[in-house]
This record gives C-alpha cells, sequence and structure tokens, in this order.
C-alpha cells in the first residue's frame, strides 16, 4: 500500500501534471486516501480531479457485482461479500400467467429503454414489492431478476444488515445501474399505526429518506418482499420510486402444482401419477412441492442407491403421507403449509 507519493502524468489537455498521493492512516484521524493535483492553473488541476473521479467510478470493484451486507458476529464489523450472480431460466419461474411478464417489464423493460425514457421526460428510479405466503418463490423470483440484469450492481440487504440502507443507497447512486434487495422488509417498515408512540421503527424513516434521496433520473431500483404486506408503512407507496409496483405471488394453483412437480424433479426417473398428488398437496406453496421431491428421492436411495434415482408413485406418496404426518405439523408450517 502507497503511503507518500509522487506521479508525473498530463492533464486531458496534455499540459503536465504531479499528482501526490497520501495513503490511508486510520491511526492519525485519516481514514481515506487522498490524491492531490499540482498543476500550474486551477482550470487544469479541476479537469484532473474530474478525470480521476471518472475513472475511479468506470473501474470502480464494486461494479457490476452481487454484493451482502452483513455484520461480524466477533466485533459486530460491517461486513461486504461478493455473492455469484444467479442463473435462473423463465421456465423455473412457476407463477400465474402474465405474472412474471409485468415484473420483467417494469424491472427490466425500464432499464433496456432507460435512455429513452429520460430522453421523453420520465423517471427512471423503480421500486417493487413482492408479497403473497411465505414458501410462493418471492425470493427466487428476485434471483430470477438478478439474472436478468447482468450489467446491474445487486445491493442484498436482510436481517439486522438492513440497518446500512442508507449506505447501500448511496453505494446505489455511485455505481447505477443498479439494484437494491430488501427481504423481509416489513422488519423495518411496519405501518406506524401499530407503534403509536412513533418510538419502534427508527430504520423506517432511514428507508424512506435513502429512497427519496435516489434522484429519479438514477438507473435504481428497490426490489422489497414481505409475507405481511397487510402491516406495511402506506408511505413506502406515496412518492414514485418507492413503490410503484406490488404484486402478489400467489399459492399455486392445480397447474401450478403440476409444474413444480416436473420442475423440482429434473434429475430424477420420476414415473409417478402425479394426478393424486396435486390434488393433495392444494395450499401448498413451491417450497413444500420441493421438499417433497427431495424427500421422495431420499427414499429411492435408501431402497437402491444406484446412480438413477426412480420416483415412482410409492416413493411420492410415501414422502407426502410423511410430511402430512403429525409429527411433521411444525416442518409444514414452516415450509408455508400448515394444514393437511
Amino acid at each position: 500500500m502507497v503511503q507518500l507519493g509522487l506521479v508525473g502524468t498530463v492533464a486531458p489537455d496534455g499540459s503536465p501534471v504531479v499528482l501526490g498521493v497520501r495513503g490511508a492512516a486510520p491511526q492519525f484521524a485519516e481514514p481515506v486516501c487522498r490524491v492531490e493535483v499540482l498543476a500550474t492553473s486551477q482550470v487544469t488541476a479541476t479537469a484532473v480531479r474530474a478525470e480521476i473521479e471518472s475513472l475511479v467510478a468506470e473501474h470502480d470493484v464494486l461494479r457490476g457485482q452481487v454484493l451482502a451486507f452483513g455484520v461480524s458476529e466477533h466485533f459486530g464489523n460491517e461486513l461486504l461479500t461478493f455473492l455469484p450472480r444467479p442463473d435462473i431460466g423463465g421456465d423455473e419461474v412457476v407463477l400465474p400467467a402474465g405474472v412474471l411478464e409485468s415484473i420483467e417489464a417494469h424491472v427490466v423493460g425500464i432499464a433496456r429503454h432507460g435512455e429513452r425514457l429520460l430522453a421523453a421526460g420520465q423517471h427512471l428510479k423503480r421500486g417493487l414489492l413482492l408479497y403473497g405466503p411465505p414458501g410462493t418463490g418471492k425470493t427466487h423470483t428476485m434471483r430470477y431478476l438478478m439474472g436478468r440484469l447482468p450489467g446491474s450492481t445487486i445491493i442484498i440487504l436482510t436481517g439486522a444488515a438492513m440497518r446500512f440502507i442508507e449506505k447501500a443507497a448511496m453505494l446505489a447512486r455511485r455505481l447505477q445501474p443498479s439494484v437494491v434487495v430488501l427481504e423481509d422488509v416489513d422488519l423495518i417498515a411496519q405501518d406506524r399505526g401499530y407503534d403509536p408512540m412513533g418510538t419502534g421503527q427508527p430504520l423506517l424513516f432511514s428507508l424512506l429518506d435513502a429512497m427519496d434521496g435516489v434522484g429519479g433520473d438514477a438507473d435504481v431500483t428497490f426490489l422489497l418482499t414481505t409475507n405481511r404486506a397487510s402491516e406495511l408503512e402506506r408511505a413506502l407507496a406515496d412518492r414514485p420510486g418507492r413503490v410503484d409496483l406490488a404484486v402478489e405471488l400467489p399459492l399455486p394453483d392445480a397447474a401450478g402444482r403440476e409444474t413444480l412437480l416436473q420442475l423440482y424433479a429434473r434429475g430424477l426417473r420420476l414415473t409417478a401419477d402425479l394426478a393424486p398428488v396435486v390434488e393433495a398437496t392444494e395450499g401448498a406453496p413451491a417450497s413444500f412441492i420441493k421438499e417433497l421431491l427431495r424427500r421422495a428421492a431420499l427414499r429411492s436411495l435408501a431402497e437402491n442407491s444406484d446412480a438413477d434415482v426412480h420416483v415412482g408413485d410409492a416413493e411420492l406418496t410415501g414422502a407426502l403421507n410423511e410430511m402430512y404426518a403429525a409429527r411433521n405439523n411444525l416442518t409444514r408450517a414452516l415450509l408455508g403449509n400448515p394444514t393437511s
């Protein structure tokens, strides 16, 4: 790491300049690196500074990455984790007809036509809320959208990391096109009617300020999820760019459950009659169907550990009966299917 240095170079207009670099020294209350420009005129120095800022933004190591904020369990240090970008096909997102297309148009479509929208006087900042019962595919759908925006910076906040919403919004402005993901946003954005003293939601105002602080011309998307839409703060939808579109992801119907069974059976040799299982799983979310296929596969392997994992009527029905057994009441509830 460079602590002190001088570099000779040229300004954008070709005149000679010297860059002085002073490294960060937190122990001396200097938490950031400083770059000083020595030039023959203030105009030249200003042009050099602008060029440096442009290059820093262009080559930022965080640009175009999938990032997750977190906290160290030992010292409470702030953490930033690099994650792989999900690669999920549209056929792997099982939603009612037209729902995924509506979501894509709002998030991906605006990104695709951003320049023309701005030229037409339209704002780019947008907010999407996905809501519905647990296990219906809200997180899965968001992961699909991440893959559909390969050039965007993705910033993920969950749980305790939501307290970094202001820093995440600042980063999103700097690294646009970008997406800020807040899962289970009701944890910090419960309607103020549930807290008449106004003391229990300190992060709600941070969230609203962060969303408002991103200019309308910024290509920034806020993706929010919740299982409890009825409890959310109504101010989230008061202004454009907070939440412009709220989409319910319902429990899958019979056709959806059959599609899910076939989807999660990829890699298995599925010969079971699906009709009885589709009927028996009415009211079950996608997460329940996924676990059902895994248990059926385990039953098959217990009988025959060959590479070809066969799931027939016996394995699938046995797994279903096991999940609906009284001893698995809590498991069913956690998977979003509390009743048999």
